[in-house]
């Protein structure tokens, strides 16, 4: 896979990952609310692990498994979260989406404006035909980011995951190339 470009909306940057990001992903992920509400994030946060984290990222990039997008602030040059796509499979032209934003950064619709960049870049870039996404079942936020994205409800995988030792429903969303280039999201 080639270089990941840079993508930009109106306020935000989205931006390859880099070793540099680590202190940031350090000091955001180890917010308890942002593991709270993701499906695979530890709290605590072990130290190291972003560093972890960047490294396997652009590992997985350099193969095509994944695309990992740093989203900042435009007018800070502040990273406030992460967007990827993962498990790219490219004979079957699917991957799926994942994202975690600074509880400092909810409800300001950053998610829903990263995203449309993201997308616009997994199938036209990546050319893939599906994109999904699994959120908890308790955190309806997140689905709504999906929708208001064109994400259509595939079903609900009940105790699919286990967080802090209890097993939680998630909800599978989707979303077809055809829908995406038929709709203005």
């Amino acid at each position: 896979m080639s270089l990941l470009p840079t993508l930009k909306t109106q306020r935000l940057i989205l931006r390859p990952l880099s070793p540099n990001d680590a202190v940031s992903i350090q000091n955001l992920a180890s917010d308890r609310q942002i593991a709270d509400t993701t499906i695979s994030i530890p709290h605590p946060y072990p130290d190291g692990e972003a560093e972890r984290y960047i490294s396997k990222q652009i590992a997985e990039q350099k193969t095509g498994h994944a695309v990992t997008f740093a989203i900042e602030l435009k007018a800070e040059s502040k990273l406030i979260g992460i967007s990827e796509l993962r498990e790219i499979e490219t004979e079957h032209c699917v991957a799926e989406l994942s994202y975690w934003l600074a509880v400092t950064a909810w409800g300001k619709g950053y998610m829903s404006e990263a995203l449309k960049p993201v997308l616009n870049f997994g199938f036209e870039s990546l050319s893939l035909n599906k994109i999904y996404a699994y959120h908890m079942a308790r955190n309806p936020a997140s689905g709504k980011v999906l929708q208001k994205n064109g994400f259509q409800p595939e079903g609900l995988l009940r105790q699919r995951v286990r967080k802090w030792g209890k097993f939680e429903d998630v909800r599978l969303l989707s979303l077809l190339h055809q829908e995406w280039k038929s709709k203005d999201i």
